[in-house]
């Protein structure tokens, strides 16, 4: 038996009869081996890898340290790729990659792809191309993914800002193609619909100046406002810095919270109550299922979204 003919039926590659299977299978069984994927991929001359495709707003040279939500992604990876001794190659992307772009990263691929951002489109093609994907944000339903309660937590900052007596609670939204944003979308209007009030909303695109941007033409359009619920942690930062500019107090004129519980909250002035999102407990998900190889097609893991209080938010006694 050739070690070229080993190889093949180790790695499941076609080629050999099954008789000549079966006994390798014995051999393989007798010996106790286990391959050392280190060896083989020196020997493929290709480290074994977890890809990362990142879809930032207006994506500049200084994205990745400005926008906290990928870093928290990378962070919650790095241990468990580590431990595993594999490597991580993080990609940029608009959402107009080419299709080639997207060929070349699935051909490349060797553990998987990890979305941490995407669109269904996206998601769908690097799919049928390469079946090791797992992703951070609803997508295609056959696409693996970690999913986060959006709509539950975006229903809960509504409520809760309710229940501070707030009944002026305008919404600053993302992208109205990300999925995340959607759900948080979808989630405000149920709440203000459950609670019989009148739903006020702006976009601020993911991003401080948006939010900025997006709460000075609410407060002139509407001064009545009393609350907002901003669908992340950077557009709440700037959303505050608008209040603030109008003359206005947060939270005594206007109660703030935002979503994601990333370090712009705890950096805010005031410090933002927010809606966590367990950003580096879904990518350790995800990258586990990538290392053990144990995709389904259409496996959800769920993720509860919890509400974080700080001082952006009036609450007697804190």
């Amino acid at each position: 038996m050739s070690r070229a003919t080993a190889s093949r039926v180790v790695n499941g590659a076609p080629g050999a009869s099954g008789a000549m299977r079966a006994r390798v299978h014995a051999a393989v069984a007798e010996l106790g081996w286990q391959p050392n994927e280190s060896a083989r991929a020196l020997a493929s001359g290709r480290r074994r890898a977890i890809d990362v495709i990142a879809m930032p707003s207006g994506a500049g040279i200084g994205w990745l340290g400005t926008h906290p939500y990928f870093s928290r992604v990378l962070a919650g990876m790095m241990p468990v790729l580590e431990s595993a001794d594999v490597q991580l190659r993080l990609h940029a992307m608009n959402r107009e990659a080419s299709v080639d772009t997207v060929e070349e990263i699935a051909a490349n691929a060797t553990l998987g792809v990890l979305l941490a951002d995407t669109t269904p489109e996206m998601a769908a093609r690097l799919y049928r191309r390469c079946r090791r994907v797992v992703s951070m944000v609803p997508t295609a339903a056959p696409v693996p993914g970690m999913e986060a309660d959006n709509a539950g937590g975006a229903y809960a900052a509504v409520k809760e800002l309710y229940g501070l007596g707030r009944r002026r609670i305008a919404a600053v939204h993302g992208p109205a193609d990300n999925p995340c944003a959607n759900s948080r979308r979808l989630g405000y209007r149920r709440a203000v619909a459950d609670l019989g009030l009148t739903a006020v909303e702006a976009d601020g695109a993911f991003s401080r100046e948006g939010g900025y941007a997006a709460v000075l033409r609410m407060l002139e359009s509407d001064p009545r406002t009393d609350a907002l619920f901003v669908a992340c942690d950077l557009m709440a930062a700037g959303a505050v810095q608008a209040v603030t500019a109008t003359g206005r107090s947060v939270p005594r004129d206007v109660s703030v919270i935002g979503f994601d519980d990333s370090i712009a909250a705890a950096c805010s002035t005031p410090p933002l109550t927010t809606m966590r999102l367990p950003v580096e407990e879904m990518a350790a998900a995800a990258a586990g299922l990538l290392l053990d190889g144990s995709l389904v097609p259409g496996h959800r893991q769920h993720f509860p979204v919890e509400l974080v209080i700080r001082q952006s938010t009036e609450h007697h006694g804190h």
